[in-house]
């Protein structure tokens, strides 16, 4: 892993989104640095846009030996394959938002400023990402979206207007999977790896 001094933030700008959403046209983020010795054959991208309502959001990934085992409120879509998206919804909040599904569209969504004080929410009570997922030729990927209505829930601040800067991070793992691996988009620094610490998010700017 690069010495802490030699980290780059990323950045991603969020575009809006087409009258008719093509995600062709939407800008890709590469999560594609492996925090494990083990080299894996497995790659993501990720891509954000948005509109007055909602962020949409759309995880791919390159992946042969799929693992989706779980489909319940509370099981852990982790130790599945598992697409993941980190963000702090208001700059200089450093609660976050973690959303993980694997492949049966299993969810894990929590809140929380790092993991000691995370707390689990129940998507399907109230709550429409509306999250479909889809097998391809090689791999497999999870499309929703999040409504502004429940972002404001707990960030009554939050507003994705042109130019402001959030912070988030893009994640793919899968705990047990055939081939255990843990990937990001923005470097993490921390060692034991934390998916958690908002330090190690990237910059995301809306057009």
């Amino acid at each position: 892993m690069k010495n802490k001094e030699q980290i780059i933030m990323k950045k991603y700008t969020i575009i809006k989104k087409p009258n008719v959403l093509d995600w062709s046209l939407i800008p890709k983020v590469l999560i594609d640095t492996q925090l494990q010795d083990q080299v894996v054959d497995i790659s993501a991208t990720g891509q954000v846009c948005y509109d007055d309502e909602a962020l949409y959001v759309r995880l791919c990934a390159k992946e042969k030996n799929i693992r989706a085992e779980y489909t319940g409120p509370l099981d852990a879509p982790c130790e599945d394959s598992c697409l993941e998206f980190f963000f702090c919804p208001v700059p200089g909040d450093n609660r976050y938002f973690n959303i993980e599904y694997n492949p049966n569209c299993c969810i894990y969504l929590g809140l929380a400023s790092c993991l000691n004080d995370l707390v689990r929410l129940i998507p399907e009570i109230g709550i429409p990402f509306s999250p479909k997922a889809t097998r391809t030729e090689d791999g497999w990927e999870i499309v929703y979206q999040i409504p502004f209505e429940f972002i404001r829930r707990f960030f009554p601040d939050f507003s994705a207007t042109s130019g402001t800067k959030i912070r988030g991070n893009f994640y793919k793992c899968g705990d047990l999977t055939i081939e255990e691996h843990y990937l990001c988009w923005n470097m993490i620094t921390s060692n034991p790896v934390s998916f958690h610490r908002t330090c190690d998010f990237g910059v995301l700017e809306f057009e």
